[in-house]
């Protein structure tokens, strides 16, 4: 350390800027950090540890921060979306009253975001698997099986799709036959999270889904896609949406239930 830099050296500075910065952020670079033990034996925790009560809000509420929630200086939960119906789902899946703030992008768009101040949930957090700095090492979120399908619905709604769609077959004799698809993906930049979600589920509901990689742009980080097809999502989706209370996305759940509302003797959807 140069002379007279002491305690608080750091301050302000940033990788770009200090070489020192920059060689210990490369030497934490994708380490996952979870506690050695569980909050309620930790002696040195001056608060109280996080009383949980598992209940469906709540794992859904889990499946949205395990996408798009951060945790901040081990005390702090940000969650920004593009949609302000899930910034709304977390606050009240959490019991929260946080404001919701509208936010610039950098494409000139808007989303938005709430910042919710609970230092007994975010250390809590890592105990079942959701870390700071996740985005490239989540792996398995330890949720009862009995909500599995609430947190499904969280990872969904959060980094998920369900795309319906007209396709005409690819045919020179039959050039007006055309077919419907239904597929639901989950997201990750992470390989273990995706491998573990596909394990998970099919062991849980007998649903098998395939692994695509998406190859990665120029200073971005490769993509993983669990996906299900039709046949699949037939079984899949009447589990996740059982319960038409339970929040959910809008504009996703939409597409599931007009695929529904227009093929409504199809045996394949079960009991819905």
């Amino acid at each position: 350390m140069p002379a007279g830099e002491g305690k608080g050296w750091a301050k302000g500075r940033r990788a770009k800027d200090d070489p020192r910065i920059a060689r210990a952020a490369a030497a934490h670079r994708g380490m996952q950090y979870v506690p050695r033990v569980p909050p309620e034996q930790d002696r040195r925790r001056k608060s109280a540890p996080a009383v949980i009560e598992w209940k469906p809000k709540f794992a859904y509420a889990l499946g949205l921060l395990a996408t798009d929630g951060a945790i901040v200086r081990g005390r702090t939960i940000t969650f920004p979306s593009a949609d302000r119906e899930l910034v709304e789902h977390v606050l009240n899946c959490l019991g929260k009253v946080n404001a919701i703030s509208e936010v610039r992008t950098k494409t000139g768009g808007v989303a938005y975001r709430t910042q919710i101040g609970d230092v007994a949930l975010c250390r809590w957090l890592p105990t079942i698997g959701i870390t700071a700095r996740k985005s490239l090492v989540l792996g398995a979120v330890e949720v009862p099986d009995a909500l599995l399908a609430d947190l499904l619905r969280g990872l969904l709604d959060g980094d998920g799709s369900i795309i319906n769609k007209l396709a005409r077959a690819d045919t020179g004799r039959t050039p007006n036959y055309y077919w419907e698809y239904l597929r639901t993906s989950f997201l990750s930049a992470s390989r273990a999270h995706i491998v573990w979600l596909r394990g998970r589920i099919d062991a849980a509901f007998g649903v098998q889904g395939y692994i695509a990689t998406a190859q990665p742009r120029e200073g971005h980080h490769e993509m993983y896609t669990l996906r299900f097809g039709k046949r699949a999502s037939l079984k899949l989706l009447p589990l996740i949406y059982a319960d038409p209370t339970a929040p959910r996305l809008s504009r996703k759940w939409r597409v599931w239930a007009d695929y529904v509302k227009r093929h409504p003797s199809d045996s394949r959807l079960g009991n819905m």
